[in-house]
């Protein structure tokens, strides 16, 4: 196990009617005023955004809102929110929704407080050294951003899709009511399990040894997700999938599974590109990348795959050597998938070989030209994993 610090100051309120404690909770962060931030109305139209304002309102907390944030969120409405927060001069700024729409908040959070182009966080040109709180009203089971330290914004004009990671970006408050899950369409509840189980592979494909304890918390919480995703898609007021569900996302991205691991990230890099081009759900590229992925990196650790295969796809121990069941593995995360009707191609975005070059080109590398630390990526299995995808 790696030396680690671990550190999550999220207080999480979690159950039905959970909104309806938002004003409640907020007081007691001593907060008076906040910016509510939210997407294309799903929020209004629910009856959720007016629910949060009564409570604000019945405990004396001011606030003002930021509608308009797009799946994949852009810059320009950072930018905006910036602007609001500073001349209302709030004293948090609260996500209404799914991940796109706490991912903003971050952003206008972060950007608040420094004097330059919050854009400069994301591009690692600089680090934050201040933010206003963050607080969150979770809507879908997926991002994890209701208690992850990490934000993912889309720059407008570049089309470059970037993350930046940091204490700041952790939520001081998040509501979360797994009833407020039910009504999504099942393509939304299908990107959920595909993201926030790949937000788990990013940490349980590690060069790291001496990790039982926190395979095993990984691996518990895959077979919980593995479980519950299919229920839920099936049954739209079953309370204990959407509950398990939306606890898994949390724990999937929050650093539970992380201490002690090299977490690697490759994927979800390769990922952005696809989704800043073509405006392709993430969840969704993830499910279509993560299976390339594997099979590309299967030689780096055999071992490891074939470990996934047995303890959290069921593949027989019996079933072939070690590389047959690694494979089996892969193949059945692919069927499951499928089961849930995400897609399997990156050409079901759109995306042609002409495409691929330019979102080689677009990925995150590091100065030495990588990305990721299992096995590090360079351009040419980027290229080579897109079209296998294809």
């Amino acid at each position: 196990m790696d030396a680690f610090i671990f550190h999550n100051p999220t207080r999480f309120v979690f159950g039905p009617e959970a909104e309806l404690q938002t004003g409640e909770q907020v007081r007691k962060l001593g907060i008076g005023k906040v910016l509510l931030v939210y997407g294309q109305g799903s929020v209004v139209r629910s009856g959720l955004l007016a629910r949060v304002k009564a409570s604000l309102d019945a405990t004396g907390i001011q606030h003002c809102e930021l509608g308009g944030v797009l799946p994949n969120p852009l810059s320009n409405l950072v930018y905006q929110g910036i602007e609001q927060a500073r001349r209302e001069q709030v004293d948090a700024v609260m996500g209404i929704g799914g991940g796109s729409a706490i991912d903003t908040a971050k952003a206008i959070a972060l950007g608040t407080r420094y004097n330059g182009d919050f854009w400069d966080f994301y591009m690692a040109k600089a680090q934050p050294a201040d933010a206003l709180p963050v607080i969150t009203v979770l809507t879908i089971a997926a991002a994890g951003s209701e208690s992850s330290n990490s934000s993912v914004i889309t720059h407008e004009k570049s089309l470059l899709k970037r993350g930046c990671r940091t204490d700041f970006n952790r939520p001081r408050l998040s509501l979360m009511n797994p009833t407020l899950t039910y009504g999504l369409p099942n393509n939304q509840k299908a990107n959920g399990v595909s993201d926030m189980m790949a937000h788990i592979f990013e940490r349980y494909f590690t060069n790291s040894k001496d990790v039982t304890l926190s395979d095993e918390l990984c691996e518990g919480t895959l077979r919980t997700i593995l479980a519950a995703g299919p229920k839920a898609l099936a049954e739209g007021d079953n309370y204990a999938a959407h509950a398990d569900l939306m606890w898994s996302g949390t724990l999937a991205h929050n650093d539970t599974l992380s201490p002690g691991r090299q977490q690697d990230w490759s994927c979800h890099g390769i990922s952005h590109a696809v989704s800043a081009h073509f405006g392709a759900a993430h969840g969704a590229v993830l499910a279509v990348l993560f299976p390339h992925w594997m099979q590309h990196q299967l030689s780096h650790d055999v071992a490891r795959f074939e470990r996934f295969a047995v303890q959290v796809m069921g593949v027989d121990t019996k079933t072939g050597d070690e590389k047959s069941r690694a494979e089996a593995g892969i193949r059945a995360l692919r069927d499951f998938f499928n089961s849930l009707g995400l897609p399997s191609t990156l050409g079901e975005f759109n995306v042609q070989e002409k495409d691929l070059e330019r979102l080689a080109d677009d990925a995150p590398y590091t100065a030495e030209g990588t990305i990721g630390f299992f096995r590090p990526l360079r351009r040419e299995d980027v290229l080579a994993i897109y079209r296998e995808a294809l």
